[in-house]
């Protein structure tokens, strides 16, 4: 049978997409990039955001058209169904399997048993099998699940409970794996990769985790995304500045700069911290490239907040920049539905 795949959101998921898609190599499926070829599609979606829930939505409606023409089987997973499994079921019943993701160690035998093909072997999650999607030369390295920061504007750690590290000798296997496969360049992720270690070492562990990848052989560069600038330390600056394959380049969300709006958000710096961050760590790395994200519209943000965080960015010249709305996240937030001339305005019920 021929299976299609379509990951949605973050980097995050594309890398338990191509975990999904080595489970079904494993069991001599044929992968194909034209879902009118396949007789089963798999969505791995984003819930994280209003406008990712709706373009999670769009999609799963989209694919549900070819069950009326080749596709068999609809299989949907991911943060979405994590947050609106039951509301799913009842409003999508094109789909045949949702699974959420505290349900991934029983994906394979929730498919097997749509499937029912009596030649399907136990399979299961696994980075040995993962099929890389990204091309020959860079792969994305997730560290950790889920996330503890709590933030008041973010959904995560509803979706996907607390932060669990992945344990350092689990890593670095994967990443000689990756570099046997012919991988040049490690993109290193989880939703704050500068908290990495501290749930199972007792103690942030990015700077060690990063000195044992750059001796991998066949790795020629390292990068690592999501560095909250609280948890920047002096030696992960000096870790970045003497290892050749460690990129110049710290991905550091902020979000605001405002104290008053700061504290609204949860977040665990201000602004004196941010900016003395970012002024060691271009002293240490002149050559470095900084990239960062902002929220605006903030509840209770003012006019004067907003100029104060325009000044700053300014001030700081970064180079790369994300600006985003503020996009209200509550746990009773709708699910919209649209079909034809009908629209299904659900409740969460969790």
């Amino acid at each position: 049978m021929n299976v299609g795949f379509v990951s949605l959101g973050c980097s995050k998921n594309l890398v338990v997409t191509e975990e999904v898609i080595g489970m079904f190599k494993e069991n001599n499926f044929n992968v194909v990039n034209d879902e009118t070829l396949a007789d089963i599609i798999v969505i791995n979606t984003c819930g994280f955001i209003e406008s990712a829930k709706q373009e999670a939505i769009d999609t799963i409606l989209e694919m549900a058209e070819y069950k009326n023409k080749r596709c068999k089987y609809l299989i949907v997973i991911g943060c979405l169904v994590e947050r609106y499994k039951e509301d799913l079921e009842k409003l999508i019943p094109e789909v045949d399997l949702f699974i959420s993701i505290k349900e991934y160690d029983k994906m394979w035998d929730k498919i097997k048993a749509l499937i029912n093909e009596d030649n399907l072997t136990n399979s299961k999650l696994d980075f040995k099998n993962r099929v890389i999607t990204t091309g020959n030369n860079y792969a994305y390295l997730k560290i950790a699940e889920g996330c503890s920061n709590n933030c008041t504007y973010c959904a995560i750690p509803y979706i996907q409970g607390k932060y669990i590290s992945r344990r350092k000798e689990e890593i670095l296997e994967e990443a000689k794996e990756l570099s046997k496969k012919g991988i040049k360049e490690l993109i290193v992720i989880a939703q704050d990769t500068t908290k990495y270690g501290i749930d199972i070492y007792g103690k942030p562990c990015l700077a060690e985790l990063l000195e044992e990848l750059c001796k991998v052989d066949g790795i020629k560069w390292i990068r690592f995304l999501y560095a909250y600038p609280e948890t920047i330390t002096d030696e992960l600056i000096q870790v970045v500045k003497k290892n050749d394959k460690i990129c110049n380049y710290f991905d550091m969300p902020i979000q605001h700069i405002s104290n008053k709006v700061l504290k609204r958000m949860n977040r665990k710096s201000d602004k004196d911290s941010i900016n003395n961050v970012i002024k060691k760590i271009r002293k240490e790395i002149p050559d470095v490239i900084l990239r960062t994200t902002l929220i605006v519209g903030f509840p209770g943000e003012t006019k004067d907040d907003f100029e104060e965080l325009y000044e700053f960015v300014q001030d700081t010249s970064f180079d790369k920049l994300g600006v985003f709305m503020y996009s209200k996240e509550d746990r009773n937030t709708c699910i919209k539905i649209k079909r034809s001339d009908t629209l299904y305005d659900k409740k969460n019920k969790t």
